[in-house]
């Protein structure tokens, strides 16, 4: 066999082993998962407007991160679409869990209020006088049966307690509800931010009147 024959057969082997191969590398290609794109991350901004009929005081406030049960423990953004069944949303989530969130803005808000000498973390270095503990029981985006667009609820338990007593003095739950414009998650969180600015405001005031009033009641006559 010539030269030139060894290496024509040589030429259309490599061919004929490349022409099976790469039609299984393309193939390949097309079994991997494309990347995910990155979740858009939402934030709820604090309270900074209140009433005029809040008082002052001159005592210190303890906060707890709210308790909530393990659907609402997490950064995913809720939604009920039935009266047994919870999800999430995709493509969204907190800046961080929807408890810690929160505290973090009520924190904010009671500051924001002018009304109170010192607010934080219960427990820390500061001296508190009373305690607020909190507990989240609806915090979700709910669609009633046809909607096109949601309803946002937002439901916070509070307790005042005295220190170092640890007595409860007052326990009240505040709830709002608000319908957003349509279904875009942008139009759903501004419903989240506007009930959770209603909550807070109240819990604001509550707490602060509620302290009040009862130093006044315990007061000598």
């Amino acid at each position: 066999m010539s030269k030139r024959n060894s290496a024509e057969i040589s030429r259309r082997g490599l061919l004929a082993g490349t022409g099976t191969l790469l039609p299984l590398a393309f193939a390949g290609c097309g079994v991997l998962p494309e990347p995910m794109p990155p979740e858009q991350l939402y934030r709820l901004s604090p309270k900074s407007t209140f009433s005029d009929d809040i008082p002052a005081v001159g005592w210190q406030l303890g906060l707890e991160t709210p308790l909530a049960p393990a659907g609402l423990n997490s950064a995913r953004i809720a939604v009920v679409r039935g009266e047994l069944t919870m999800d999430y949303y995709s493509g969204a989530k907190w800046i961080d869990t929807a408890p810690s969130m929160v505290y973090r803005l009520l924190i904010e808000s009671f500051e924001n209020s002018g009304k109170i000498v010192g607010v934080g973390r219960s427990g820390a270095s500061l001296r508190t006088d009373f305690e607020l503990r909190t507990e989240m029981r609806e915090f979700q985006a709910e669609y009633a049966d046809g909607a096109s667009h949601p309803t946002v609820r937002v439901r916070i338990n509070c307790k005042l307690i005295k220190k170092p007593q640890r007595i409860i003095l007052a326990s009240e739950a505040f709830e709002a509800v608000h319908e957003a414009r349509d279904n875009r998650i942008e139009s759903i969180v501004k419903s989240f931010d506007l009930a959770l600015g209603s909550v807070m405001k109240r819990i604001v005031g509550w707490t602060l009147k509620s302290a009040v009033a009862i130093q006044s009641d315990r007061s000598p006559a």
